[in-house]
């Protein structure tokens, strides 16, 4: 047999050599360079007396499990995907933002802090929650619970929310809905307007967790602390309603500053796309010079509560934020009205989002 022509010979060699680089360098696939998930870094279990937790980064959207953990100072100081907290007792709680699900199962005197898109108990006896819920908090065979306005801060929290998928604006922790009613009886109340986080879950002592610059004055929360479902104390309301823009967290912020600390309460806040003819349900005869606005992204709205709230927001809109286009209520009269416009719509827009998160 005669030998190879001399470019066939330098095909076999070529060929040769690449059999020998492929026996050397198999493919590599992502999920092979993906980092291999130890379970018991994101696994509480079985611990009693002791103050453990995690560091901003150390979670980065993993799913983590609470369990069988008695009289434990708890702090998960990042955002997670979802966290199951089942069968701990007399423990103290502080759980990051939360993309998904948190549900307590089977818990009892436990105190805690919690910031997720859906909260759920199930079995649970006299927990106390300082809670921020995308969507109404759910209870079920569950006695004895009592909730707060989430109040808290350190300096990697407000990136945490946004990497979790949360907006600080959406916070309905006072709407409860009781699975399980028992008629006469009633399985859950709000905490004192006066109850300070600290004293329900301390500030973390060990030296690790002490790093983490955690603040729980009201007034530095990432959280805007709102009224929610407790009594107003006047008559007269106010809807404010800022625009997407570079500057509508800081301006919305700001508002909230001024309107406090002259005595008017928020009572709610909500971060929510409109389209078009929303905007004329909502904002009436004045929608046409809103409308254009409405494409740049999600809205912002407050509303303040107090005698004499309409003119105040007016004037302080007006002195502040002068070359800033912001919807605010005309007069008392159409105020209650606009607030009412408002959020009726946001609840129906809040259920189609919670639908969509259900079913995709």
């Amino acid at each position: 047999m005669g030998k190879p022509a001399q470019g066939g010979q330098q095909q076999l060699q070529e060929a040769g050599q690449d059999a020998v680089a492929g026996e050397q360098k198999a493919p590599q696939y992502s999920w092979d360079l993906r980092a291999k998930i130890d379970p018991k870094d994101y696994t509480f279990s079985g611990l009693k007396n002791e103050t453990v937790g995690r560091l901003p980064g150390k979670v980065a959207g993993q799913q983590f499990v609470i369990q069988d953990c008695e009289d434990c100072k708890i702090y998960i100081f990042d955002h997670s995907a979802t966290i199951t907290i089942d069968d701990c007792v007399n423990c103290q709680i502080f759980l990051g933002p939360i993309k998904g699900s948190v549900f307590f199962r089977d818990c009892k005197d436990c105190k805690c802090v919690v910031a997720c898109q859906q909260f759920r108990t199930r079995d649970c006896r006299k927990l106390e929650v300082f809670l921020c819920c995308a969507t109404q908090p759910i209870i079920e065979s569950s006695t004895g619970m009592k909730f707060g306005c989430f109040q808290y801060y350190y300096p990697e929290l407000a990136l945490q929310f946004k990497d979790a998928g949360l907006s600080i604006f959406n916070n309905t922790w006072s709407n409860i809905h009781d699975f399980t009613p028992v008629s006469g009886e009633n399985n859950w109340g709000l905490l004192p307007e006066t109850a300070a986080v600290h004293d329900y879950v301390p500030l973390p002592s060990s030296e690790e967790l002490k790093a983490v610059r955690v603040s729980t004055d009201a007034a530095k929360s990432i959280i805007p602390i709102t009224r929610g479902q407790r009594q107003k104390n006047s008559d007269e309301s106010c809807l404010a309603v800022f625009f997407a823009g570079d500057y509508t967290t800081a301006n919305a912020r700001k508002l909230i500053d001024e309107m406090t600390s002259k005595g008017f309460q928020l009572v709610q806040t909500k971060e929510v796309l409109m389209k078009a003819e929303d905007a004329h349900r909502v904002f009436q005869q004045s929608a046409l010079e809103f409308i254009l606005l409405l494409e740049k992204g999600p809205v912002v709205a407050l509303e303040f509560n107090g005698d004499g709230a309409v003119e105040q927001c007016q004037s302080t809109i007006n002195e502040v934020f002068s070359g800033t286009k912001v919807f605010v209520s005309e007069s008392k009269a159409s105020a209650s009205q606009d607030v009412d416009n408002f959020y009726n719509f946001a609840d129906v827009q809040m259920g189609i989002m919670r639908y969509f998160h259900a079913f995709k």
